[in-house]
């Protein structure tokens, strides 16, 4: 597995050893002892989420406030988005700062986003399937939005058309408001 630092401090790009050949590929996903040294510390998920979204559908962003902060380790196996972490950590030196990266069923990369950053999509491709692993149960309590296209942080999305926006998302509050 090789891990490279995002550009906020903490997110990790996560790329697995990929074994292909004429009949396919094979790849380990998941490794809690590699994960955990790649993290410098001892990481416990407890669910996995899986989602579809149709082109052009932003997904977020959200996080969940303590004590059900969440972490989540991210993964496309079908089609492609434009992930996007921003850190919203008390104190933080990248607080209101963003790292994004494209995830794809092809490049098969992974992001690591800790406890106390929000997270969201934009999906490029027809359509998308997203699987999450996260460290805490989904808490409707204790889940935070925030808005996608918030000028505050300046997200580059790679937007070609009209977005596609919850209801909910499209009136999550500004950066300013925390």
């Amino acid at each position: 597995m090789k891990v490279t630092p995002a550009r906020v401090a903490d997110v990790l790009i996560v790329e697995p050893r990929v074994f292909g050949d004429e009949r396919g590929f094979f790849l380990e996903s998941f490794n809690q002892k590699v994960f955990n040294e790649a993290v410098g510390r001892e990481i416990i998920f407890v669910q996995d989420s899986h989602s579809r979204s149709a082109k052009n559908v932003v997904r977020g962003l959200h996080w969940q406030v303590a004590p059900k902060a969440q972490g989540k380790l991210v993964r496309v196996v079908h089609g492609e988005v434009f992930d996007v972490a921003v850190d919203l950590r008390d104190g933080s030196a990248t607080y209101g700062q963003w790292a994004g990266e494209i995830l794809s069923a092809d490049n098969k990369k992974q992001l690591w986003i800790p406890p106390g950053f929000a997270h969201g999509f934009l999906t490029l491709s027809a359509s998308a399937d997203f699987l999450y692993k996260t460290t805490e149960y989904y808490s409707p309590e204790h889940e935070r939005s925030l808005r996608w296209n918030d000028p505050t942080i300046a997200i580059a999305w790679p937007v070609t058309g009209d977005v596609l926006v919850s209801p909910k998302d499209s009136v999550a509050p500004f950066l300013a408001s925390f």
